[in-house]
């Protein structure tokens, strides 16, 4: 393990940079858990936009529960150090979610 801080990706605007720079070992880490559910969060909505966006229906999965629709995709949560499927789809401007069992 390198000594010398990571080198932040030119992605990032400075000012983002700077502020983090600027956080405590505390504070990092809420921002990079809240990251990584704003950006899996991010990916489902476009996931479920796209999938809303195509006319084709495929076939109904085996262990689909008969109260959400085919149209639904897979997605996983932690909760308290521990990972769940969810079954989710959009119904008008809100995200439906159903438990569908532990990860793994």
């Amino acid at each position: 393990m390198s000594y010398e801080p990571p080198t932040p990706s030119a992605e990032l605007p400075t000012d983002i940079v700077d502020t983090l720079n600027g956080y405590s070992l505390d504070q990092l880490q809420h921002v990079a858990r809240y990251a990584e559910e704003l950006a899996e969060h991010k990916a489902r909505e476009a996931r479920l936009k796209e999938e809303s966006e195509d006319d084709e229906i495929g076939d109904r999965p085996n262990d689909l529960p008969d109260e959400v629709p085919s149209k639904a995709t897979i997605t996983i949560k932690e909760i308290n150090d521990n990972r769940y499927y969810y079954w989710q789809w959009r119904e008008g401007e809100k995200i439906e979610s159903k438990y569908k069992g532990p990860v793994g």
